[in-house]
């Protein structure tokens, strides 16, 4: 069972590495371009996207080989039905994606196909049916029929988070790796299924094999192709790992894992809702837009946020261990710490606008 996950790992790293340059060249070949039309945008010269479509080919010939590999030496499979639902799924995003890539659609269709997408594994038992008790933490809170809506926002908002914080090279791929291989040891750690921890460990070769291409300066942008299925991959994947866990850290343990695309989201949302914007409108009010405007490199800001996410990681899985009261105060600094950080980043950059007002003034 272990070798079948390693060898995914390595199929699914080797063939999007390989994958990539072929993706990047029927891109360009499409239309798919990343033209900077606004200051938001990081580079320069118009990028090909639709990257994405590289990490789904490695994921896939990844689950495809272990299929021929299992029903050949009749061991273990991993392809039942809930891994069939996720590839059905992930398929939906990843066209919608491709479609963007190389003309935008509208938001609100978007979200229509996303919630569509999320209601398939829905239909196959992939899905939040309970939360723990925080006041008796061996117990657990069914949902009833809460279950199917609060699943569909859990997908529908982690896919959105990813495509939010995909603003810098490598940025969303990185901490989709990051995020995965942090959900694989705690999935080990609680011994989660086979087949979950198959799927967090072809994300992570497939996210490492792009990662080349992506990483600044970038040869190839993920696109929404990418970052939505990513996205929905780590929200799918989450519910499974926690399907034989009801403890309440190892079920807050992915809102740990997934801490700054979670919090960025919704920090970009409440501010665009106060300015009286549409939730969906770009800004740079982003974390990395503040980290850069701080006066960090595009590799420093994505390095700091890399280092956030990795630390958080090993809180997830250390916190497995402790008790609920330890994980509410840490909950709360790092709250205060992120809240802190925003707050500072945001006072030196209106001070750099008012210097730079001041020296235009003067001339």
């Amino acid at each position: 069972m272990w070798i079948d996950c390693v060898i995914g790992f390595a199929i699914a790293f080797v063939c999007t590495f390989v994958a990539t340059p072929f993706v990047r060249k029927l891109a360009i070949k499409i239309g798919a371009m990343d033209v900077p039309k606004d200051d938001r945008r990081m580079h320069t010269k118009p990028i090909p996207r639709m990257g994405g479509l590289a990490i789904f080919i490695g994921i896939i010939i990844a689950v495809i080989f272990n299929v021929i590999s299992a029903s050949i030496e009749k061991t273990g499979i991993f392809f039942d039905e809930k891994i069939v639902a996720y590839l059905i799924g992930a398929v939906i995003i990843v066209i919608m994606g491709i479609i963007d890539d190389r003309k935008p659609i509208r938001a609100i269709y978007k979200l229509i196909i996303q919630i569509i997408a999320a209601i398939i594994p829905i239909l196959y038992g992939i899905k939040i049916g309970f939360i723990a008790n925080p006041f008796t933490p061996e117990a657990y809170i069914t949902l009833g029929f809460l279950e199917i809506p609060i699943t569909i926002l859990w997908i529908v908002g982690i896919t959105n988070a990813i495509n939010f914080i995909d603003g810098l090279d490598g940025l969303a791929a990185g901490i989709s790796c990051i995020s995965s291989l942090s959900m694989l040891f705690i999935f080990m750690i609680t011994g989660q299924s086979m087949e979950a921890i198959f799927l967090a460990g072809i994300l992570v070769g497939a996210t490492l094999g792009f990662l080349p291409f992506n990483f600044n300066p970038a040869k190839i942008f993920m696109g929404d192709t990418g970052s939505n299925f990513l996205g929905y991959s780590l929200a799918v994947l989450s519910i499974m790992g926690i399907a034989k866990t009801y403890t309440i850290l190892s079920v807050i343990a992915p809102i740990i894992i997934l801490a700054v695309p979670i919090f960025d989201t919704g920090f970009a949302i409440i501010r665009r809702i106060l300015k009286g914007q549409s939730p969906m409108q770009a800004d740079k009010g982003h974390l990395h837009h503040k980290l850069i405007a701080a006066g960090l490199s595009t590799r420093q800001a994505v390095f700091v946020l890399y280092a956030i996410c990795v630390l958080l990681g090993m809180l997830a899985i250390v916190l497995l261990e402790t008790s609920l009261w330890k994980v509410i105060v840490l909950a709360i600094a790092i709250l205060l710490f992120m809240y802190a950080g925003i707050k500072y980043m945001g006072d030196k950059e209106l001070k750099l606008l008012e210097e730079i007002d001041d020296k235009n003034k003067g001339e």
